[in-house]
């Protein structure tokens, strides 16, 4: 004999409305609970991304710590630390791309100061610029992630691409 949360009587022989198809109980306090559940995973989501957005520096730091550890990988397989992975090389370049896709907007007129930023005013004074660098430091991480099919390709596109980074923080950041 099988029972719901219900205690609803299953073998005589009739099914119970609170038991779907395949005798997964459905009754409607578990229903409401999941739905809670689901509302509040969702919500948590949506203020992660408000507060992201309410603070851009804390989000580009976020975004640079993200491509700082993706160039330590990268470093390890360039120099044979750690052995040349194809799934790995590629998340290496992804995050790369979705950082320089995602940076213009986490430099917004309003956070030039603050939060610990090292953001040199230069990139609010060339703007065109800053876009450009960072269009090309995309451009480059998604042909390096297409060319990269073995270690001597990976070293290639990797100094390829880590040239991005020297060359736009020399120009947009300030020194410590």
């Amino acid at each position: 004999m099988r029972i719901c949360s219900r205690n609803c009587d299953l073998a005589r022989g009739r099914r119970c409305d609170h038991v779907n198809s395949r005798g997964i109980v459905c009754c409607p306090e578990e229903s409401c609970m999941l739905r809670l559940c689901l509302a509040v995973a969702v919500s948590v989501a949506a203020v992660s991304a408000a507060f992201s957005q309410s603070d851009p520096i804390a989000a580009r730091r976020d975004a640079m710590r993200a491509v700082s550890s993706a160039t330590r990988d990268g470093a390890a397989i360039a120099e044979g630390r750690a052995p040349f992975d194809a799934a790995k090389v590629r998340s290496i370049f992804e995050t790369y791309s979705r950082s320089a896709k995602a940076m213009p907007q986490l430099f917004p007129e309003d956070s030039r100061s603050g939060g610990q930023t090292r953001a040199a005013a230069r990139i609010w004074e060339d703007r065109p610029g800053f876009t450009a660098a960072l269009a090309k430091f995309d451009k480059d991480a998604v042909q390096a992630a297409a060319d990269s099919k073995e270690v001597a390709s990976f070293r290639a596109a990797f100094d390829r691409v880590a040239a991005n980074c020297t060359s736009c923080h020399e120009a947009y950041r300030t020194r410590r």
